[in-house]
């Protein structure tokens, strides 16, 4: 049982120097104690912070960033995107997507992610008929976490119609689609598989309010309440203008407005996007204490739209980011991207600052790590008795972090960390990064590259 001493380290109640931190052989962490000598501990040399947890990712189409920039036809947008997705991962087999999950999961721990929500909805095969075995490729993503050493939020998807109203799924959709009584019984069964692993937590993830009927909602959400109370359900919401145009034209509602009419939402939940919402929608989606989750670099290359962070934050809601599409594994470039967003709209700097004189990056991460912990249904993203061991290990001897401490080391890193700042990486009590170095990022760069060189020749 490892006994961690940290120079300098930031707990819940603010920084504080000399943590003797306790381990138990689960993972989980026994006692913190401040001021304390080192005698007997492990000696952590930089500054520690919690794993930051990833709240939503697609792993396969990290193997799609950078193939999607070149203009077609007419106006670009999330719709053609989504087209050149589908055909993406008809090439993609149960391998294929465990190397490109294995790659992505070792990206994300070395960049000081600790702890992924994984929106699966990728279940049936090539022509969109059923594996054998219905939790093959729910399977590769567990592989890759376990390959990776991340912990797993893993949210298989409901994902039923093309469009609101119970519109016939389109050709390219198949490999998501399964009937409602199959979907229960593949989360039945991965929850019953993984129930006591410390690394992996289940939820689900009805897709989006055009892709799962009213019915089906509400029995998968019935469904994993009678199977786990506390698990998280995640769904895709007003992300785009004409979700909202195409839902008020079904239902007379937002999505938003509809979702909190409909759905029992609260704390379990996370609403994903949500970027098109009305006053009244923010506020109410707030009160319900739903998570949402923000995933700035996806939303700008997708061309979402601004979420407007001011409203949600001034009614107190929560929020934390992912990765989403994977065109960036880097937690500060979301964090960054989030506040960014925000100056450029409304011509101000420091927005997320909740009081004068205080750290907008130390917010940004605050935030990220309480609402990123509560999406992913985890003990994690804070050094406090009875959390995961996620520890980040921060580099202070990085030329942008060098003098620097406390608050205004979140803020140089969050801002100018464009290099590599994180040295090491602590997830559930074991080393996984060490002096910048995965144990695993070798085999998992070579299988990647295999799979990306055939999926390339290819095309």
């Amino acid at each position: 049982m490892p006994r961690l001493h940290a120079e300098t380290a930031m707990l819940p109640e603010g920084w504080a120097t000399d943590v003797v931190i306790d381990v138990d052989a689960r993972g989980a962490i026994t006692a913190v104690t401040r001021d304390a000598p080192a005698t007997g501990c492990e000696r952590l040399a930089g500054a520690v912070i919690p794993g930051i947890p990833n709240l939503h990712s697609h792993a396969f189409q990290r193997a799609m960033a950078g193939l999607t920039e070149i203009a077609g036809p007419g106006d670009d947008s999330f719709w053609t995107w989504r087209d050149i997705m589908y055909r993406f991962l008809d090439r993609l087999g149960p391998r294929d997507i465990e190397a490109i999950a294995t790659q992505l999961y070792v990206e994300l721990v070395k960049q000081g992610y600790t702890a992924v929500a994984e929106f699966h909805y990728l279940h049936n095969d090539r022509g969109g008929g059923a594996y054998e075995e219905p939790t093959t490729l729910a399977d590769s993503i567990c592989a890759a976490a376990g390959a990776s050493g991340i912990g797993l939020t893993l949210l298989p998807v409901l994902y039923q119609a093309g469009g609101f109203g119970g519109e016939p799924p389109r050709p390219g959709q198949a490999r998501f689609v399964l009937a409602t009584d199959a979907y229960l019984r593949l989360v039945e069964t991965l929850l019953r598989r993984h129930r006591g692993d410390s690394q992996i937590r289940i939820g689900i993830a009805p897709h989006s309010l055009r892709a799962v009927a009213p019915a089906a909602l509400a029995e998968s959400c019935a469904a994993i309440t009678r199977l786990d109370d506390k698990a998280p359900i995640h769904i895709h919401i007003a992300e785009q203008r004409r979700e909202v145009e195409e839902c008020q034209a079904w239902a007379g509602q937002r999505p938003v407005e509809w979702l909190l009419a409909h759905a029992d939402v609260d704390r379990r939940w996370c609403a994903v996007h949500a970027t098109h919402m009305t006053e009244n929608e923010a506020l109410g989606l707030a009160k319900s204490g739903a998570v949402v989750g923000l995933c700035p670099t996806t939303e700008a290359n997708l061309g979402d739209g601004v979420f407007d962070l001011a409203r949600f934050t001034q009614a107190q809601g929560a929020l934390g980011i992912g990765s989403d599409s994977n065109v960036s594994v880097s937690p500060v470039e979301e964090l960054r991207w989030l506040e960014y967003g925000q100056r450029l709209t409304r011509g101000a700097r420091n927005l997320f600052a909740p009081t004068p004189d205080t750290s907008t990056g130390a917010a940004l991460l605050r935030a990220a790590l309480t609402g990123g912990a509560r999406a992913c249904g985890r003990n994690i993203g804070a050094i406090a008795v009875g959390h995961r061991a996620d520890l980040v290990i921060l580099d202070r001897d990085h030329p942008i972090l060098v003098a620097r401490g406390g608050d205004q080391l979140i803020d140089a890193w969050v801002f100018a960390g464009n290099e590599r700042c994180v040295r090491h990486v602590m997830i559930g009590g074991h080393w996984l990064v060490r002096d910048f170095c995965h144990a695993h990022e070798e085999q998992a760069r070579a299988d990647f590259t295999r799979v990306m060189t055939r999926l390339l020749a290819a095309s």
